[in-house]
């Protein structure tokens, strides 16, 4: 079956069957490999992706369903350098391996906007970000990244 797909502004016709997990036609059929297979039981955020502006786990997601956009971390502009710019600088990534899914569910955090209050923005940081398992980081410095890459 060929599926179409929208992903990182281009669109793609895939060789796959519709039951097909979207992570693996990103990674196996575009080589857009930012989300990682890790527990593909949706527990750990490590594949995180946007449809239409929306974090979901590309692992639990059928791409023969996809009907919205697909944005990755390749697809990522220069409009969120200071966002990673800020994940190197306050040690939000370690090994690096769930680093791709935690921009990319904090990209539609920030997109959302944060409260003003400085706890309540870390508070909700903490809570948006919690589907997101990191074993290196002890979140602190996700947090902070976030936190500090905000308008």
């Amino acid at each position: 079956m060929t599926l179409r797909i929208r992903v990182n502004a281009q669109e793609h016709d895939v060789g796959a069957p519709a039951l097909t997990s979207l992570l693996d036609v990103l990674r196996d059929h575009l080589n857009l490999t930012g989300a990682k297979k890790a527990c593909g039981r949706g527990e750990c955020g490590a594949c995180t992706v946007l449809i239409g502006g929306r974090p979901v786990l590309s692992c639990l997601t059928l791409a023969g369903r996809v009907r919205d956009e697909v944005l990755t971390v390749e697809g990522l502009g220069p409009e969120w350098a200071a966002l990673r710019e800020a994940f190197a600088e306050h040690g939000g990534f370690q090994c690096g391996y769930c680093t791709s899914g935690q921009i990319m569910r904090a990209v539609a955090l920030l997109r959302d906007g944060l409260p003003a209050d400085r706890d309540e923005a870390r508070q909700k940081i903490r809570y948006e970000m919690s589907g997101n398992v990191c074993r290196c980081t002890g979140y602190n410095g996700i947090v902070d990244a976030v936190l500090a890459a905000a308008p």
